[in-house]
């Protein structure tokens, strides 16, 4: 019934299987990926013909994570997946930008991959796993995809390199770098470093490119025996030549001229009357959907030729130079830290709010939950392009680039232990004329800085584009958003003047050479250190305590046997001092209490009523207690927060007491002694021993 084909290596200590025609025999390709004990089914499907008026290519990747395979059910009420996580959706991006630019030019039918986790070990990340599958479902369906491509992740210990590191293994590295390609050279990077160098961060890509070679070769082992008829593209529907040579005459003389203007709106609006003038002019000639695909590509010729021509670029900078920066912080005077950067007509506004630990995020993850004490969020707002467009939830680019400044800021952060607040950061990208995510880093380190988080060192971020063609490159510094779109490289270094924190990188061309990675990594370097310098006239460093709107956290340990007692039962004790003092209290298994409040009174009030309810009673030491209740023979009294103890009768006064309630009433504030314990732990106290003592040494006030 099955025709199953099957290939397997020993790749990283593990062994890699690829088997295909057993299940999903529908789909243009379908591959069954094993790694270790982790598997993923990866499916590729492609519409038969492109929809009419599609100037695009619409490629959509799905990866999703069932609950099953790990053993789990899903929380929440519905018990069942629902809405992609943000793990989902960050390796969606991870698969589609790889993959994205080996399709055949001009194939613009509906193609869906789709990467199911059936399987996870909890050791080996079904991220790599899923990208290999990707690449193996297209290198069979018959689609055109010019791959394969192979992918691998790497980790940086003790000066050795580590191919496919565990998730263990991850937590303990320096590094954790996923890097994809061809036999030819690198397509995607994606990373979080800690301060690692240059040299360092190329050698891991190189090693990662030489070590998923193998995979690469197995592909292409199983698709010779596996592999459907390749599809037949369509020519196209108009002579390209004669397009390209009409619109050249038509409105190059006008595009030019666009690309001189250096204000982004007007040569937008340049650019559009230009476009308007040519879909006019030669709408008996051609449709209006090959002149539109033909004007961008006369577009990227005339910017592309003038920066290898001239060396300046569309602002009339050179191919290094960074644009001017403005950097302030303290802008909104109730938020705990905010930040206002400015580079050209990028700009990210960035607040950072201080909470406790009642506030992290707990993550639902197939690994198990866990907490997030740091969040950054990234939004871009259709204005900030000047555009009117629908507002909602963040897209798959809003996630990635907010992913992108977390990955750059995290290493830097204290330790949970030193500085034991929540921390979220919002980025409202505010203008974006290119590289708004590396302005969110820049932001996110002062804004984080003005709220008193004590970073490490500041951090900053850069955007480097290429421009590649057969007779020659140029490395573009600080990249405009026309570079990114028009050029062939997206590729983002974050980091402090100690080393990379953050290296993202896209190609659109097959493939970078290991030569131009080593000179963007240069000058990339040495724009980080210009906008570090610029980053420094507003703030250097941390300022000294949190901002007075953010809440005081203070820490103090008590035995872990007392947790109960603060807790009581069903919660009642703690909840008391909440709602009595308005503090906010976290208590930890170790005996770690975490007490906050704005107000520096209200956290006092709760602390030393929490250090009242631990603390034992001392032998002849005073404290301040409340009658609690009065009975024949004495009156029991709270003191040391909810502990009780006895005042006999007759130690009430000094006289002989005939009546108890002649000397304290229930409500009365007294001064007590402790004068002993019974044989069960009970304390005696007594207040006619108060009368008597002197000094300073017998008298402590209940804390």
């Amino acid at each position: 019934m099955f025709t199953v084909h099957r290939k397997e290596i020993e790749w990283g200590g593990r062994k890699l299987v690829l088997e295909t025609g057993k299940i999903a025999r529908q789909a243009n390709g379908a591959v069954l990926v094993t790694y270790g004990d982790t598997t993923v089914l990866c499916t590729a499907v492609a519409a038969k013909a492109p929809k009419p008026g599609v100037d695009f290519f619409p490629l959509t990747v799905n990866y999703q994570e069932k609950a099953f395979a790990a053993g789990k059910i899903p929380g929440g009420f519905f018990k069942r997946e629902g809405r992609p996580t943000e793990k989902e959706t960050l390796v969606s991006r991870l698969i589609d930008r790889p993959i994205r630019p080996l399709f055949a030019d001009g194939f613009r039918n509906e193609t869906q991959v789709v990467c199911t986790v059936l399987s996870h070990d909890l050791e080996n990340d079904p991220d790599i796993v899923a990208m290999v599958g990707a690449s193996a479902a297209l290198t069979i369906s018959g689609i055109p995809f010019l791959g394969p491509i192979g992918a691998a992740r790497v980790g940086y210990k003790n000066g050795q390199y580590i191919l496919n590191p565990t998730m263990d293994e991850v937590e303990d590295s320096d590094l954790d770098l996923v890097v994809a390609g061809t036999v030819e050279g690198v397509l995607m990077v994606e990373s979080e470093a800690k301060e690692l160098t240059e040299e360092v961060m190329l050698g891991a890509v190189m090693f990662g490119h030489t070590n998923f070679q193998p995979v690469i070769n197995m592909i292409i082992d199983l698709a010779e025996e596996a592999a459907k008829d390749p599809w037949d593209l369509p020519e196209p529907a108009y002579d390209r030549k004669a397009l390209k040579a009409r619109l050249r005459e038509t409105v190059g003389s006008d595009v030019e001229a666009a690309y001189t203007e250096t204000v982004k709106q007007s040569r937008y609006e340049k650019v559009g009357a230009a476009k308007a003038k040519a879909l006019e002019t030669l709408a008996e000639e051609f449709d209006a959907q090959s002149i539109g695909f033909e004007f961008k590509e006369l577009e990227a010729d005339i910017l592309r030729g003038a920066v290898l021509k001239t060396g300046r670029r569309i602002d009339g900078r050179d191919t290094k130079t960074v644009r001017p920066i403005v950097s302030e912080v303290g802008i909104l005077p109730r938020a705990h830290g905010s930040a206002l950067f400015t580079r050209g007509e990028t700009q990210a506004l960035v607040v950072t709010t201080l909470g406790t630990s009642q506030d992290e995020q707990i993550i639902d993850a197939l690994e198990g939950e866990y907490r997030e004490h740091f969040m950054l969020h990234y939004n871009f707002p259709p204005y900030s392009v000047g555009e009117a467009g629908r507002m909602g939830s963040p897209g798959r680019r809003e996630i990635g680039h907010g992913k992108l400044a977390w990955r750059a800021i995290h290493p830097l952060l204290p330790k949970k232990e030193d500085f034991p607040y929540t921390l979220r950061v919002v980025s409202e990208v505010t203008e974006s004329n290119g590289s708004s995510s590396m302005a969110t880093v820049c932001g996110t380190s002062l804004s984080l800085m003005d709220a008193g988080a004590p970073l490490a060192r500041p951090v900053a971020g850069i955007a480097m584009g290429l421009i590649k063609e057969d007779h020659g490159f140029a490395v573009l510094s600080d990249i405009l958003g026309d570079e990114d779109h028009l050029g062939d490289m997206d590729f983002k270094v974050a980091g402090t003047e100690v080393g990379v924190t953050a290296l993202q990188m896209d190609i659109k061309i097959t493939s970078i050479t290991e030569e131009i990675m080593k000179i963007a990594l240069g000058q990339a370097k040495d724009g980080r250190l210009h906008i570090l310098g610029e980053m420094a006239k507003a703030l250097t460093g941390a300022r000294e305590g949190v901002n007075e709107n953010a809440p005081r956290i203070t820490v103090i340990n008590i035995p872990k046997e007392k947790i109960r007692d603060v807790i009581g039962s069903g919660g009642k004790v703690i909840r008391e001092i909440v709602e009595q003092t308005g503090a906010k209290i976290d208590i930890d298994d170790d005996g770690t209490v975490k007490v906050s409040a704005v107000d520096q009174k209200k956290s006092d009030a709760a602390i030393e009523w929490i250090k009242g309810i631990v603390a034992e009673p001392e032998m002849n030491v005073v404290y301040t207690g409340k009658v609690v209740k009065v009975v024949d023979f004495g009156a029991f009294v709270n003191f040391l927060g909810s502990r009780d103890g006895l005042v006999h009768i007759s130690e009430l006064a000094q006289q002989r007491v005939g009546k108890v309630s002649d000397v304290v009433s229930q409500g009365d504030s007294v001064k007590v002694k402790v004068i002993g314990f019974d044989d069960r732990g009970k304390v005696k106290l007594s207040m006619k021993q108060v009368d008597q003592a002197t000094g300073e040494d017998l008298t402590k006030k209940a804390e």
